[in-house]
């Protein structure tokens, strides 16, 4: 006998990320069509980014941190 409930979560996964794809796809056409600013669309963009490496690198340091805490070897041989 088949186990519906992988069947029944798959459907409803597919279904939700569908309708969630189509939402998201038709909210960036209808953004494109309100003609935002440039400089500003690449402002907000250069922010998102300069976070992000920012927020990277203190992951980076925080692992590299523990790990040497924690008496891991992280030399390169």
């Amino acid at each position: 006998m088949i186990d519906w409930i992988p069947v029944v979560f798959v459907t409803f996964k597919v279904l939700i990320f569908g309708a969630c794809m189509f939402f998201a796809i038709k909210w960036h056409y209808d953004q494109g069509k309100r003609g935002a600013d440039r400089r500003a669309l690449l402002r907000a963009g250069g922010k998102v980014a300069a976070i992000f490496v920012l927020l990277l690198l203190g992951v980076l340091f925080f692992t590299f941190t523990l790990a040497t805490k924690l008496g891991m070897d992280l030399r390169l041989p």
